[in-house]
C-alpha cells in the first residue's frame, strides 16, 4: 500500500472541494484522482477514509488549527497548506495506528512538493504543536505524566 500516494490523492480532493465549494459524491472524485496519481487499488480506501474523516471533523480541526497557528486564521492560509494541515490533523487525531511524527513528516514532504517554499516550515511548526498536544493528552489519560 502506498500511503503517500493516498495522502496526495486526498489532498487533491480536499483542495478541489475547498476551491469549488461544491458538494460532490466523494467516492467517484477520490477514484478520479487516484487514477490520476496511479494509486494502487489497495490504497484507495485509505485515501477515501482521509477525505471523509477530514470533512467530517473539519470544524473541530479548524478550531484546533486556529488555536495553534497563533494569529494566522485557517481562512487566511494558502489553500494547499490549509488542506494539508486539515488532512494531517485528522490522521493525528483519529488514526491511532499511525504515529503522529510519521504523519507530521509525511505532511512536510507533501508540502515541499505542492506548497510554497515556506510551506514545509509552516506545516512543521503547527503540526509539531498538534502532535505534542496529543502526546500530552495521551500521557495524561494513561497516567504516564511525570509525577504520576
Amino acid at each position: 500500500m502506498s500511503r503517500r500516494l493516498a495522502r496526495e490523492t486526498a489532498l487533491q480532493v480536499l483542495f478541489q472541494l475547498d476551491m469549488t465549494k461544491e458538494t460532490l459524491e466523494l467516492k467517484p472524485v477520490v477514484c478520479k484522482w487516484a487514477e490520476e496519481f496511479a494509486v494502487p487499488e489497495g490504497s484507495i480506501p485509505f485515501a477515501q477514509e482521509l477525505v471523509e474523516g477530514t470533512l467530517t471533523h473539519q470544524k473541530a480541526i479548524d478550531e484546533l488549527l486556529d488555536k495553534f497557528s497563533e494569529g494566522w486564521p485557517v481562512s487566511r492560509m494558502a489553500n494547499v497548506d490549509r488542506n494539508l494541515l486539515r488532512l494531517a490533523c485528522y490522521e493525528i487525531l483519529h488514526r491511532e495506528d499511525i504515529p503522529g511524527r510519521v504523519t507530521l513528516n509525511e505532511a512536510i514532504e507533501i508540502a515541499k512538493r505542492y506548497g510554497s517554499d515556506e510551506s514545509g516550515k509552516f506545516i512543521n511548526g503547527i503540526l509539531d504543536k498538534v502532535v505534542e498536544s496529543v502526546n500530552k493528552r495521551d500521557e495524561k489519560e494513561n497516567g504516564t505524566l511525570p509525577g504520576n
